[in-house]
């Protein structure tokens, strides 16, 4: 592994957002006063601290949002693009400064750009195209029809794996259809969204449209769902507590969107073309250090081409960088000490259930390393599909590769998991590539692409424990409205 360096850079200090959440356009510490470190898991650093927030904080939010409802309900819908479009290009004037943020409190190296100023721009455009339907009737003294309403007041929590694209998501959809929202971003990486919720108060989105509250998921998220007054939620994260949120909003009826985890397959087969395949495969495992949903974590390769995969694939990860944000890598630290700890554990445990390790296995060596939560990128071979190693999300680097005979096979360890998030299949055989898109159990396959790599607006969400619901799509606007049939005599 190589490594260069270069200065660090400074944080926008109007960006950077300390001691202060956002709850009915105001700037305020949590009730108790207390905070939390958001520290930087290249060094350790503190960056800010945040307000831990409790329920007395969401039911400030939930009080402001619920003032601020029906003034932005009924705004017209062109009104709200035209703030939700300002926004964006705010967001893009500070593009490089909300990078630089995110990437220093989640851990991956600077892109030079984020897509949430994209994001905010797609989503504007569906805001005045929210339609209903003319319906039939039985006399022609009736006219009936249906209108799409926003719900009203709702929540949404999101991970600290890609704070900023999550947050423009989630609120930009929500806020869109003339929702008001309050929105928890994870305890570990809640600058970025903080920060973009600042650049939509500055264009102009009316005070406690937007409410952001931060803290700890049992002490600031639970009490969102169990709030009676909000009537929607969106929550992307683990499956474990994606079943709490549902759980919690069973409790008020309350629908929601859930996005989970995965466990994604990258099929390849003898007629695949490796060029293109292998440094597809080698990103989907690398990308934010292996910790995003859709990571292509298992390759499942036919037998006759099993050593030829395994060796092209350990020599391409052995050219990954490793280091801090401010130097040109491909892969950081993972985000803190826990999923350190959690990623390094799988590493024992793919040993002790006696696959191979070709490279990787534990943390780089070198001073530099040694105040961070930095892994090696790892294979394990000949993994058993039904092993720990295979069928358990690990949310960082680690490949397990998994031989098999034939299709028959390929389709079946494929879809041999509780997960069905993103699937990919390298071939050059149309026939085949038809047959498994269908096949391949997963809301998402990319066909000689990895982790659907160049769709613009392509519905995203999963099957079986990967989670329902569908978001980043055409429709992702109308899945925070609900349907009233009217009929007029």
């Amino acid at each position: 592994m190589t490594v260069t360096a270069e200065a660090p850079l400074d944080l926008d200090p109007e960006l950077l957002i300390s001691g202060a959440q956002l709850i009915g356009g105001d700037w305020v510490p949590a009730s108790s006063g207390e905070t939390i470190e958001v520290i930087n898991p290249a060094n350790g650093n503190v960056i800010a601290n945040i307000p831990r927030s409790d329920a007395t904080d969401v039911d400030q939010a939930v009080q402001a949002a619920e003032k601020a409802l029906p003034a932005w309900r009924d705004l017209s819908a062109t009104l709200r693009a035209d703030l939700i479009f300002k926004w964006a290009d705010l967001v893009e004037q500070k593009v490089q400064e909300l990078d630089q943020l995110e990437s220093q409190e989640v851990g991956r190296p600077a892109r030079g750009m984020v897509p949430m100023a994209n994001q905010l721009r797609f989503i504007a455009g569906q805001a005045d195209k929210v339609q209903g339907v003319s319906l039939p009737t039985h006399s022609p003294d009736t006219i009936g029809f249906t209108l799409r309403e926003p719900f009203g007041v709702v929540g949404a929590i999101i991970p600290w794996n890609a704070p900023g694209p999550m947050f423009a998501v989630e609120v930009g959809a929500a806020i869109a259809a003339g929702n008001t929202i309050i929105i928890k971003p994870a305890e570990d990486a809640p600058l970025a969204a903080l920060a973009l919720a600042k650049l939509g108060v500055q264009a102009g989105i009316p005070a406690g449209v937007i409410n952001v509250v931060t803290g700890y998921g049992v002490e600031a998220g639970a009490p969102i769902p169990a709030h009676p007054k909000v009537t929607r939620m969106g929550f992307v994260g683990s499956p474990q507590t994606g079943r709490a949120i549902m759980e919690s909003c069973a409790k008020n009826l309350t629908p929601l969107h859930l996005e989970l985890g995965g466990k994604s397959p990258q099929v390849v087969f003898d007629d695949a073309d490796l060029e293109r395949a292998i440094p597809g495969m080698a990103f989907a495992i690398t990308i934010n250090t292996g910790q995003v949903c859709a990571a292509g974590s298992r390759v499942v390769v036919h037998r006759s081409i099993h050593h030829e995969v395994v060796e092209r694939l350990a020599a391409e990860l052995q050219k990954t960088t490793i280091g801090p944000w401010y130097e040109n890598v491909s892969m950081g630290p993972v985000v803190n000490q826990k999923q350190h700890e959690r990623v390094l554990g799988y590493m024992d445990i793919g040993r002790q259930e006696g696959a191979d390790l070709i490279i990787g296995g534990g943390q780089p060596s070198g001073a530099k390393y040694e105040n961070g939560f930095f892994v090696e990128p790892t294979i394990f071979d000949k993994v058993d599909p039904d092993s720990r190693l295979a069928q358990e999300e690990i949310f960082g680097p680690v490949l397990s590769v998994i031989p098999v005979e034939d299709d028959d096979e390929a389709l079946q360890v494929a879809n041999n998991t509780d997960y069905g998030l993103v699937s990919s299949v390298w071939t050059s055989n149309t026939g085949r590539a038809v047959k498994f898109a269908r096949g391949l159990q997963a809301g998402q396959v990319g066909v000689n692409s990895p982790i659907g790599a160049g769709v613009i607006g392509g519905p995203f969400g999963g099957y079986k424990n990967s989670g329902f619901g569908r978001t980043m799509g055409a429709d992702s606007v109308l899945e925070w409205t609900q349907v009233k049939t009217v009929s007029i005599r």
